[in-house]
């Protein structure tokens, strides 16, 4: 039989993640389009290659265990990965799960893999998840964070991180790797003076004045979206514009500059936020491709400015803005429900590298905030080495002072006295850190 179109573009979308390094979020709108599915069908192919990227770790653990060993080429684990996830984490009968994959193996994998691939995933259909967790993972009392990476698939070294920034409350790091497993959902923000949020579907974020979650659909289908009035927005970001907005300033507030402005979403809320103040906002983003984005995302915004400059090297002399926000470049931990590949790509060696940079942007942007002014350090991840250690050193070095962010966040209390750490567990957002530091 010939391999279902939307298993295909499944297939497609985890082979690109693998041998392309390519993002499943941009990869699969165009998987979907190239095999033009529609409906149900688009619903099935999403599903399918981001839950079996999420829990690619767990997925290696079984078929392994399947494996007399232990080794299989590349393109046959991905055929095997898919089908272990119809198998144990989709409601996928046991039977069309393995014929359906089958007829993949014959398509991409060549049909001689068709009878490994039958076998081993007969043999993973005898057991539910838990079964195979119970036989494929450490012995939780010997080896807990072995056994929380693989039950919740993610690298050891990451389980590591997040317990540490979680403050090592045990009881919690399963919920937050279980949250990372979680599909999000779709956030919109409304732009102020531009749209309200009465006028989104949704329901309303509890966080945001400005968020809705979609319940379902085409955000795009949305008037106020299609029309740049409102966007796509995690809550978590709309807290970021929101936290440097409320920051409490003294004297002149007229000019505000968002140093990473990249992909936009943030720069767009500022823009409206800064316009019905009176104030100017300029965006400025490194790479010409992000600028890009920033330029489509602020599409019929007023009073905005959009450059292309390094951070670190700016174009404006010291003291030019009132309140700036640095969205730092980091190892994006805290958007692992939203970008499920990024945990396998990831090293510690990447957030050494990375430290120096974010300390050096922090540095520019206190550079150019004028004395009294505020900036917002943010970064998407909660790993303590990127948020309170980058903060602490820059404290350490500059006549600044930390001030606490001026939001009502429950439950959100940062590693550092008056910082905030956004949680998905907790929050329903990216986990996002937020400080606010003031230029003496």
């Amino acid at each position: 039989m010939t391999a279902d179109s939307a298993r295909l573009a499944a297939y497609d979308v985890v082979r690109a993640v693998r041998t392309q390094d390519a993002y499943a979020n941009l990869v699969l709108p165009q998987a979907i389009r190239d095999h033009q599915l529609v409906g149900r069908d688009a619903g099935f192919a999403t599903e399918l290659a981001a839950g079996t990227l999420r829990r690619l770790g767990t997925y290696d653990a079984v078929i392994d265990a399947c494996l007399d060993h232990g080794k299989v080429k590349p393109r046959i684990r991905d055929v095997l990965r898919l089908g272990v996830h119809q198998l144990l984490g989709m409601r996928v009968g046991s039977h069309a799960a393995v014929s359906t994959t089958v007829d993949l193996a014959r398509a991409r994998a060549g049909a001689r893999s068709s009878g490994l691939v039958n076998a081993v995933l007969r043999k993973v259909s005898e057991h539910d998840l838990d079964t195979w967790l119970a036989m494929v993972a450490p012995d939780p009392t010997t080896d807990p964070i072995g056994h929380l990476a693989v039950a919740h698939s993610h690298p050891r070294w990451v389980v590591e991180e997040l317990a540490r920034s979680l403050g090592n409350r045990d009881f919690e790091l399963a919920t937050l790797l279980a949250a990372d497993n979680d599909a999000p959902g779709v956030v919109l923000a409304a732009r102020p003076g531009r749209s309200t949020r009465e006028e989104l579907p949704g329901e309303p974020t509890t966080l945001s004045p400005y968020g809705v979650r979609l319940p379902g659909g085409d955000p795009g289908a949305v008037p106020a979206v299609a029309e740049g009035r409102a966007g796509v927005q995690d809550e978590g970001s709309q807290l970021v514009a929101l936290a440097l907005a409320a920051a409490p300033l003294e004297g002149e507030d007229a000019r505000w500059l968002d140093l990473c402005a990249g992909p936009g979403g943030k720069a767009a809320l500022l823009a409206a936020l800064a316009h019905e103040r009176g104030a100017r906002l300029v965006a400025n983003e490194p790479q010409q491709h992000r600028a890009d984005l920033v330029r489509r995302a602020l599409t019929g915004a007023e009073g905005v400015e959009i450059t292309t400059a390094d951070g670190r090297q700016p174009p404006w002399a010291a003291g030019s803005f009132d309140r700036v926000l640095v969205d730092v470049p980091c190892s994006g931990l805290g958007a692992l429900r939203r970008r499920p590949e990024a945990r396998w790509r990831k090293q510690p060696a990447d957030i050494e590298e990375l430290v120096p940079l974010q300390r050096d942007l922090l540095g520019s942007s206190l550079d150019l905030v004028r004395p009294g002014g505020v900036v917002v350090y943010a970064t998407c991840s909660p790993v303590l080495a990127e948020t309170a250690g980058v903060v602490e050193s820059v404290l350490a070095a500059r006549d600044v002072v930390l001030e606490p962010v001026a939001l009502d966040l429950p439950d959100a209390v940062g590693p550092l006295a008056g910082t905030s750490q956004l949680w998905p567990h907790r929050h329903l957002t990216d986990a996002m850190f937020i400080a606010v530091l003031r230029r003496c």
